[in-house]
């Protein structure tokens, strides 16, 4: 089965209709983005989606992942692509989330190119399927910590924040020191969020850490120690 063109056409009619140039120029300049926005804030749009999502129950795995990646590659605006990571995320559809559907959020990581897509993706997505596959999923992620393309290499090393307990510290080590060389701002700024937010359920740990990585960049190690003593 193909997309559930209904509910990708009743996303961007209720965008349009929400529609605010003058937020629109502002949200565009602020995120930097070559994709214009129709300026709809978070909150209008979490409730169009709520709407959506009700009256457009998709009925498979194979029609909700075509759905997605439709609503994605189609659109024209940058909310179409919010909405179809809120679609990918959708609590009805939680039990299709597993190793599978990694192919479609490296597409949008990748494709995406730029932290308010796949930090989302990274934390929401990818984090869940590898604490409920780890044998499958760590091995992509360490290939994705080496990987040229710098946005597959932040979602590596993101992917655990938030997990606390459920934290794979040997995988975090590896993938922060295949980057911690890499001037980029954008990993170096990942690096230390990963560790700060590990250091709320392990502070002892991420002192030592820092304290063994004097290759860290300052960046990075500030980032880590932010709220520890």
């Amino acid at each position: 089965m193909g997309a559930d063109t209904a509910l990708i056409s009743a996303v961007r009619t209720g965008l349009t209709e929400l529609a605010d140039p003058v937020r629109a120029a502002a949200m565009q300049a602020y995120m930097k983005s070559a994709m214009p926005f129709r300026g709809v804030p978070k909150p209008q749009r979490s409730v169009l989606m709520k709407g959506v999502m009700s009256a457009h129950p998709l009925p498979d795995r194979v029609t909700f992942t075509a759905t997605v990646r439709r609503l994605w590659r189609d659109a024209e605006f940058r909310e179409e692509r919010y909405a179809a990571i809120d679609l990918s995320g959708h609590r009805a559809y939680r039990g299709w989330q597993g190793p599978g559907l990694l192919g479609l959020y490296e597409e949008m990581i990748v494709g995406g190119a730029w932290w308010d897509y796949v930090d989302e993706l990274a934390i929401r997505r990818v984090g869940p399927i590898l604490r409920g596959d780890r044998a499958e999923v760590t091995p992509l992620l360490l290939r994705w910590a080496t990987d040229p393309d710098r946005w597959r290499r932040r979602a590596a090393v993101i992917c655990q924040v938030s997990a606390k307990e459920d934290t794979d510290r040997v995988l975090l080590t590896s993938v922060v020191e295949a980057n911690i060389g890499d001037p980029d701002f954008f990993l170096r700024k990942g690096i230390g969020w990963a560790l700060r937010d590990y250091a709320r359920t392990a502070p002892d740990w991420v002192r030592e850490f820092v304290t063994s990585h004097p290759d860290l960049s300052g960046l990075s190690t500030r980032e880590a120690l932010k709220h520890l003593s």
